[in-house]
């Protein structure tokens, strides 16, 4: 596929054009995905500004947020990475609170944050209302392939040694889950945009086939 070398400016920014160039008769769904390496809440942090200054409402989710409870999440232990890649992630409350509301004829309510992981306990955070033509920007990882409905995905590819050299040691055990996640869902073919990210100062756009 080829390759485009773009500044980590210039990328934000003509990210921010495609999404705003989307009509605005209704909310756009954004997830940016990738291992927390890649660093997805970066991109989606430095994203909504720009978008704001080109008059969309912007609202932030973290995936993070909708994991499930700890005695589900760990039932089978800790360092498991098919439990990891198959259902530390609460999808159905992440369409149900999230994501279906900003279908078309939807409320636009969205619950910001549900599960707090560290705490092991529920967020007490209010419901907000998105506009039509604002913008949900959702970061974390192992998100496509799931049926859930996105207007826009965005993948940060990480090559197997930049994942491996950036993923902290102790978090090792998840790298086949990653690797898992390449071979069954594909997400440099299943995203819209992906993003070379093997060097932050230096991503590169990397750009479907037209065959």
């Amino acid at each position: 596929m080829p390759v485009r070398p773009i500044t980590p400016e210039a990328l934000v920014e003509e990210l921010a054009e495609a999404i705003t160039a989307r009509p605005r008769d209704a909310c756009i769904r954004v997830a940016i995905d990738g291992a927390p390496a890649a660093r997805p809440d970066d991109l989606a942090d430095r994203l909504a500004e720009p978008l704001r200054l080109r008059g969309r409402a912007v609202q932030r989710v973290s995936a993070a947020d909708f994991l499930r409870p700890a005695s589900l999440r760990l039932e089978f232990g800790r360092t498991d990475p098919d439990v990891f890649h198959d259902e530390w992630l609460d999808a159905a409350a992440l369409g149900r609170e999230v994501l279906e509301p900003l279908a078309p004829g939807g409320s636009g309510a969205v619950l910001p944050a549900l599960w707090d992981s560290a705490a092991d306990r529920a967020f007490r955070v209010p419901y907000r209302t998105l506009p039509p033509g604002g913008v949900l920007l959702l970061d974390g990882t192992l998100l496509l392939g799931r049926g859930l409905p996105f207007d826009l995905t965005v993948h940060l590819w990480l090559s197997p040694a930049a994942l491996e050299r950036r993923t902290p040691a102790e978090e090792h055990w998840r790298l086949p889950a990653y690797a898992r996640y390449e071979r069954e869902t594909g997400p440099e073919n299943a995203a819209d945009v992906v993003i070379r990210a093997d060097h932050p100062a230096r991503p590169a756009l990397q750009t479907h086939d037209p065959g």
